[in-house]
């Protein structure tokens, strides 16, 4: 048994004036409770406690010993009542790393629950479209959409999995017209997106066949949100995963394209410094963003299929 408990048994012993209201209040047998109790004072070196047939009392050292023991119990108690008030009310800044689009689409709209849910916590989103190192910036807790992170010190939550598709703005198809096949994209304005994996070949599959596409941009650039916006204007065919075009698909403002391929899927994860004990406002964190994504259901949306064109 360790020295706390033994400390705990001495102080209920003291405080009831009986060994055996003591290990009732620890959940012990008489019998464990006094040899916890000897194997104190055989560690301490002294004698704590004199019995008789009738009576327990404290010697003097005993006194003394019981007077820190039950200070230090006390302060020990005081500990763990904040930790726990912290669990339960996390305070702090939470530093987040994620791309713009996430940003914008994904976390800027959850932030006014979270803050009322833990309005002690101050949020900060550092938006970035590239990978920021999490230890070296600081960083709580990032989204990422690769699977293996190069440090062993970080560790993966997958939250979702995302297609990526083919869209294009109403007007962009009335002047353009539709493509029907893989090899018609060429003749087409495609907007790519620079920092996908070869932005500049897509591969597609349709159940065992598979074709490879290079493409040549109209427009590029290091953020969706612009390539976004151009495809909202009818400049071309954007090519983004579909957690930042589904909204725009269902309002009718983009059209999917060759929905029948697949591209190369992605997956939406959280990743965080590996610790055995998360800080509340991480771990609050986290729990809301995957109990979100599960509520509303967007794995099933994301990797669902648009109407053919």
């Amino acid at each position: 048994m360790d020295r706390w408990t033994e400390m705990e048994l001495f102080v209920h012993v003291a405080e009831s004036g009986s060994l055996s209201r003591a290990a009732e209040l620890m959940d012990m047998s008489n019998a464990s409770a006094s040899r916890q109790l000897a194997a104190l004072e055989e560690r301490l070196g002294v004698r704590l406690v004199e019995r008789n047939t009738r009576r327990l009392y404290l010697t003097d050292t005993g006194q003394e010993f019981f007077q820190r023991a039950r200070s230090i119990l006390a302060d020990l108690r005081d500990a763990e009542s904040t930790v726990n008030a912290a669990a339960l009310n996390p305070t702090g800044t939470l530093r987040i790393s994620a791309s713009l689009s996430f940003s914008l689409h994904h976390i800027a709209p959850l932030l006014r629950e979270y803050t009322e849910r833990y309005p002690n916590v101050t949020v900060h989103v550092e938006a970035a479209n590239r990978y920021l190192d999490i230890i070296d910036n600081n960083i709580d807790v990032a989204i990422r959409n690769r699977e293996v992170e190069p440090d062993s010190n970080i560790t993966i939550r997958r939250l979702a999995e995302t297609r990526r598709v083919l869209t294009a703005s109403p007007r962009y198809l009335a002047k353009h017209g539709f493509p029907k096949t893989l090899d018609e994209l060429q003749r087409h304005h495609l907007l790519i997106y620079v920092h996908a994996n070869n932005p500049y070949e897509l591969r597609f599959t349709r159940g065992e066949e598979s074709q490879t596409v290079a493409v040549k941009a109209l427009l590029e650039s290091n953020d969706g949100q612009i390539l976004r916006a151009a495809a909202l204007d009818g400049l071309g065919i954007l090519v983004q995963p579909s957690y930042i075009v589904y909204d725009d698909i269902v309002a009718g403002r983009l059209v999917p394209v060759l929905d029948d391929w697949d591209l190369p899927r992605i997956t939406v994860n959280l990743a965080y410094p590996s610790r055995k004990h998360l800080s509340a406002k991480v771990r609050t964190f986290i729990d809301f963003m995957a109990e979100h994504f599960v509520k509303m259901g967007y794995e099933r949306k994301w990797t669902g299929r648009f109407t053919v064109y």
